[in-house]
């Protein structure tokens, strides 16, 4: 059954390759929105786009960068997040990177007040060595929490205090 489920979107690749061909043979091209498509992009984008992007794949990045410019795209801080993930670092040395070693966060929950240390790799919590602070809010209140929320670090958690 697996076998025939192949062959037959096999077969129907090749026929929709076969049409297109007859079509453009036919002097009909089989996506008409194509060329108007890949002169907005190099109108937009300064060059032509990779060869084998596909229209809609080009619609839905011209219509990002449209709201890009109206809206202002993105902050000066995701742009160098983002740049450093394209280096090769590491996502949790990118969220990690506002929070320098020597730091402290203090919170209080329950009438106990806990101070987290920033080290080197992670954080620690009376001593332990713990990697996320996720896993400190989880270990003070028994349940899952964002750790940089629970500690106000985010802008949603520092308009509620």
């Amino acid at each position: 059954m697996v076998a025939f489920r192949s062959t037959a979107l096999c077969h129907r690749q090749r026929c929709r390759r076969a049409q297109q061909r007859w079509l453009r043979l036919m002097g009909r091209n089989p996506n008409p929105e194509r060329p108007a498509t890949l002169e907005h992009w190099t109108a937009v984008f300064g060059s032509p786009p990779p060869p084998y992007l596909s229209v809609p794949f080009m619609q839905k990045a011209l219509a990002y960068e449209a709201q890009c410019k109206a809206l202002g795209g993105l902050s000066a801080g995701m742009r160098r997040a983002l740049k450093q993930i394209a280096k090769g670092d590491g996502i949790e040395a990118v969220s990690r990177a506002s929070l320098r070693p020597g730091a402290h966060l203090v919170r209080e929950w329950n009438g106990r007040t806990y101070q987290v240390h920033v080290v080197d790799g992670g954080f620690e919590l009376d001593g332990k060595a713990w990697k996320s602070l996720s896993a400190i809010a989880k270990h003070i209140t028994g349940a899952t929490w964002s750790g940089p929320r629970f500690f106000g670090l985010n802008a949603q958690a520092r308009g509620r205090s």
